[in-house]
């Protein structure tokens, strides 16, 4: 496992070079760049343009920037923002934290709601149970999420049942421990649905087909003869086998959950990294942005590696296949 654990790391190293390469061309290749919004100002001279250009780097070609940021970057060194003039780990450090809280609490609340439903449904198949959960799932699969936000925003702001913006209250120092636990709850909570009902809906019906599957496997009937208990046939022998596949689904759903939550977040108003990248594209803060994105690709290949070693740890077959690669 400690080998599998290394060499997936190995990989990690050039597709972070790969997206942050990318993503640096796409930045630089938009027209005008934050300075140019000094050279409007008629108070600012040239020769302080210049000073500045060269302070940022700015005047050295494309690739001599990107390598030099890139090599400051494996550091963690970010550079500073053009328009907060604080560094950029900083500022992310502030808001990466709520984004996290926000997606893993979705992730809890989507998973832990989606397999009992799947488990449920295919359990009861074309029954009345099982047609309502599908009607369920239909209908939050095609009711997009920036809709479904915008909708409970609006119910928020009539009844006042939800917060409308920010991640705490603003007497949260002073409340005691389980207090301002309850408090970040109750702000993530608003977002956290909209963001769990998205990946709700199409996991359902996921775990349902294949918990069906599993049902009618002969494993489970000949756990059946064998005259094991029916709650030990569904859960230790159908559900173990059936959510296999779902482990692998699990780093991509990390994947779509950072992504969604940026455009949740800018629409709820959640302090997090979705709010601070659509201020650093705005202002063209390109060291803002490379830093979001580079913290935000970690992330993402981080979940991935997590999901792959949950599997690994789970599957056998997958532990083997790893061993057999590096013996080769």
């Amino acid at each position: 496992m400690l080998l599998y654990i290394i060499r997936r790391l190995i990989q990690m190293i050039p597709l972070v070079i790969g997206i942050t390469f990318i993503s640096f061309l796409i930045i630089q290749l938009a027209p005008g760049n934050y300075l140019d919004q000094l050279k409007m100002n008629p108070q600012i001279s040239k020769e302080t343009i210049k000073e500045l250009e060269r302070a940022y780097g700015l005047d050295q070609p494309l690739l001599v920037q990107y390598f030099k940021w890139l090599i400051n970057a494996l550091k963690f060194d970010l550079g500073y923002s053009f328009s907060y003039h604080v560094p950029v780990l900083d500022l992310i450090k502030e808001r990466v934290g709520n984004t996290l809280f926000l997606s893993i609490t979705s992730a809890v609340l989507a998973w832990g709601i989606a397999v009992p439903l799947g488990i449920w449904a295919a359990l009861n198949p074309n029954r009345w149970v099982d047609k309502f959960i599908q009607l369920f799932s239909f209908t939050f699969m095609s009711v997009p999420n920036f809709f479904l936000a915008f909708l409970l925003l609006f119910v928020a702001v009539k009844t006042g049942i939800f917060p409308t913006g920010g991640a705490t209250s603003p007497d949260y120092d002073q409340m005691s421990t389980f207090g301002k636990i309850l408090d970040r709850l109750w702000h993530v909570s608003l977002p956290a649905f909209v963001l769990a009902i998205g990946s709700l809906a199409g996991l359902v019906r996921l775990v349902r087909s294949a918990m069906i599957e599993s049902l009618q496997s002969e494993y489970v009937m000949f756990a059946r003869a064998k005259g094991l208990a029916e709650k030990d046939v569904i859960y230790k022998h159908a559900l173990k086998n059936a959510l296999n596949p779902f482990i692998t689904l699990l780093g991509f759903e990390i994947a779509s959950l950072l992504s969604g939550a940026a455009l949740i977040e800018i629409i709820v108003n959640w302090p997090g990294m979705g709010m601070l990248m659509l201020d650093a594209v705005l202002s063209q803060d390109l060291y803002l942005v490379m830093g979001g994105l580079y913290i935000g690709a970690i992330m993402l290949i981080i979940g991935n590696l997590i999901a792959d070693l949950l599997l690994a740890r789970l599957d056998p077959r997958v532990r083997q296949r790893e061993i057999e690669g590096v013996l080769k």
